[in-house]
C-alpha cells in the first residue's frame, strides 16, 4: 500500500513540475524581446526575428574584432545603418521623440564586411520592453 501511495506522490509531483515548466515557458514567450549572438566569417550576416511596433523601437548591436555593419530594417527597409563597421551601436526611435518611422515591423541586422571573423550580438526592443 506505501509503494502505491508513493507511486502516486511521485507522479503527482512530476505532474506539478511539468505544469510549472509549461507555465514558465509561456511565460517567457510572452515577452517578445529578439536577442542573439552570432559568429559570423567574413561575408556572412545575421537578422534578429520581426517584431511589431506601434509607437517605439529599439536596435542595439555588439561586435568582437573588426566590427560589423548594422541597420534597423522597417518592413524590410532600412531606416538606419552604420556607414561601416563599428563595434558598438545603438539606435532608437520613439513617437514621443518625434523620430518613430511608425508602426511596422521591426528587425535588426549585423554584416561582417571584414576580413576576420567576429561575433555579433543584436538586440530588437520594441514599445513597453524598453
Amino acid at each position: 500500500m506505501s509503494r502505491t501511495l508513493a507511486a502516486r506522490i511521485a507522479g503527482a509531483v512530476l505532474a506539478t513540475g511539468a505544469a510549472g515548466a509549461i507555465a514558465l515557458a509561456g511565460a517567457g514567450a510572452a515577452d517578445a524581446q529578439s536577442y542573439s549572438s552570432t559568429p559570423l566569417s567574413p561575408g556572412q550576416g545575421a537578422c534578429s526575428a520581426s517584431q511589431y511596433a506601434s509607437y517605439q523601437v529599439r536596435g542595439d548591436g555588439w561586435a568582437t574584432g573588426q566590427g560589423a555593419k548594422f541597420k534597423l530594417l522597417r518592413n524590410g527597409v532600412v531606416i538606419s545603418n552604420t556607414p561601416g563597421r563599428v563595434n558598438n551601436w545603438a539606435f532608437e526611435s520613439r513617437t514621443a521623440y518625434g523620430n518613430f518611422a511608425g508602426p511596422g515591423y521591426y528587425s535588426v541586422c549585423a554584416q561582417n564586411t571584414g576580413t576576420t571573423n567576429t561575433v555579433v550580438t543584436i538586440q530588437l526592443r520594441t514599445d513597453a520592453e524598453f
